[in-house]
């Protein structure tokens, strides 16, 4: 396996990850109520619906990115550690066509499958 082709994708994957994050971090810096507020007393509630939606769908995808984030760093540190690609749960190796998909996956197919069920 071509563990330095991988750290060069896990590389540019957190750095577009950092972006994302960077990026909501930025777009949300204000409060809800400061995004809400107009400067006439013409509120709509659905309007003040939308914005705290659109603010709650940000922090979900906030938070997932910052999990992926995590998983790109394990990934680096299991490549330092010479234990990239290898299931963490059966030991088997990691389908090649798996880690295309997602370079930090941490279990074989089959396992993940397993573990998905509960």
């Amino acid at each position: 396996m071509d563990t330095e082709r991988f750290r060069r994708i896990l590389l540019d994957e957190r750095q577009r990850v950092t972006s994302t994050i960077e990026h909501l971090h930025e777009a949300n810096s204000g409060s809800l109520e400061d995004e809400t507020e107009e400067e006439t007393y013409d509120n709509h509630l659905a309007d003040s619906a939308t914005a705290t939606l659109n603010r709650e769908i940000d922090y979900t995808l906030e938070e997932n990115s910052e999990h992926v984030l995590d998983g790109i760093n394990d990934a680096l540190e299991r490549i330092e550690d010479g234990t990239f690609g290898t299931c963490a749960r059966c030991g088997k190796q990691i389908a090649e066509e798996r880690l295309e998909a997602i370079p930090y996956a941490t279990r074989c197919i089959d396992c993940q499958r397993l573990a998905e069920r509960g």
